[in-house]
């Protein structure tokens, strides 16, 4: 028999145990998800949940019923605002390391220890720590919209520094490497590597370049565009990663004769015509360009370069040559200092290096003259 209550009712059941039951705000009639040892038990189980439904924090026990395949996609599709790689990256993570673990699970049913088991097993099976860093970040994030959404009261993901990456230090080409590089690449690509390094250049801004973005008299490449490669869809040009992508850059003096030679060789006519085209005077693709990109490391004698590396290679020496954080972010096309502040602390890093060195030397030189002090006083001392 239920005994009366002023919120709730509890009951015994056959078994033995006990059952609450409450009025929820819905207005339907809900029992607690589990039963209960003693009487005392559900009683103090109902007072807690008039208590959350009092204060505002009731959910709804259906709220989360949704399953997180059928969420995730449409957390995606509810984003209009994301590039195209990044949808394109994000529905990957979600097909390939997300839905095969917690797809058929509902949103509420998803717990910190799942989410523990989970990024374990896909570290052991061999997914690159970086992948996986990048699959908690979302699934982080996906989970913190449910709990914006009244689904879940929390986000699952819990563990401390989970979404961290610690990728491996990315190769630094010097200024002669990267000369041989240009060298030995097809000639069509040797302006491309040369004005990708010291104009700091992503892959997409450096394809994307018009005629009209090079002023050759000046010496200055403006950046107002990418290129955008996206799985089953056809090239497009959008707009640079960031808004500070937007930008006009100085050319070394070096560059500029490389450049001028191709131009009148290899870009396309008008105004508007591409700086950088295939063999056959369309967009360059990254698949294309790909061929004659490993051939020239094997003739350079480079192993595990990419192409953005020649990015990165020209920020270190922007750093070296002692650009300052804000002229960093501005060559990098950065809006945060986060990224910049890498290239500083790369440098500040190759100064004690140097540093190092010069008291390595000074060491080596003064106990050389220490010796040779010794020496003669030794050979003063036997002549008397």
């Amino acid at each position: 028999m239920a005994s009366k209550r002023r919120f709730g009712r509890v009951r015994r059941l056959p078994s033995g145990r006990f059952q609450a039951r409450y009025p929820g705000p819905d207005g339907i009639d809900r029992p607690a998800p589990y039963t209960f040892v003693t009487k005392r038990d559900a009683e103090q189980w109902l007072v807690l949940k008039e208590a959350e439904i009092k204060s505002g924090d009731w959910l709804s026990p259906d709220a989360g019923d949704v399953s997180f395949k059928e969420y995730a996609e449409a957390w995606i599709k509810e984003r209009p605002g994301l590039r195209p790689k990044t949808v394109e990256r994000y529905e990957g993570l979600v097909r390939l390391h997300l839905v095969p673990t917690f797809g058929n699970s509902a949103v509420s049913e998803i717990k910190d220890a799942h989410v523990r088991r989970w990024r374990k097993r896909l570290l052991e099976s061999g997914v690159g720590a970086v992948t996986v860093a990048k699959a908690y970040r979302l699934l982080k994030a996906i989970m913190g919209t449910a709990v914006s959404d009244g689904m879940i009261k929390r986000n699952p993901c819990t563990i401390k520094g989970g979404g961290a990456e610690n990728s491996a230090e990315r190769p630094v080409l010097s200024i002669s490497e990267v000369f041989v590089l240009a060298e030995v690449i097809d000639r069509r690509y040797r302006a491309l590597v040369l004005l990708a390094t010291f104009a700091n250049l992503r892959w997409g801004e450096a394809v994307a370049l018009r005629r009209k973005d090079l002023d050759l008299k000046a010496g200055t490449v403006r950046v107002e565009r990418t290129l955008v490669e996206v799985t089953g869809r056809p090239l497009h040009f959008g707009p640079p990663k960031t808004e500070a992508g937007v930008r006009t850059l100085p050319i070394p003096a070096i560059v500029l004769p490389e450049l001028k030679e191709h131009i009148k060789r290899f870009a396309q006519d008008g105004d508007e015509g591409l700086i950088f085209v295939g063999g056959k005077g369309a967009l360059l693709r990254r698949a294309n360009f790909r061929r004659n990109w490993v051939r020239a490391l094997e003739k350079a004698e480079l192993k595990g370069v990419r192409f953005h590396d020649l990015r990165h290679t020209g920020n270190t020496l922007a750093a070296i040559a002692g650009a300052t954080l804000p002229e960093l972010k501005e060559r990098m096309g950065h809006s945060s200092d986060r990224a910049a502040m890498i290239y500083l602390h790369a440098t500040d890093e190759r100064h004690r290096e140097i540093a190092d060195t010069l008291s390595a030397m000074a060491k080596a030189e003064l106990k050389g003259k220490k010796r040779s002090g010794t020496q003669r006083a030794r050979k003063r001392k036997k002549r008397s």
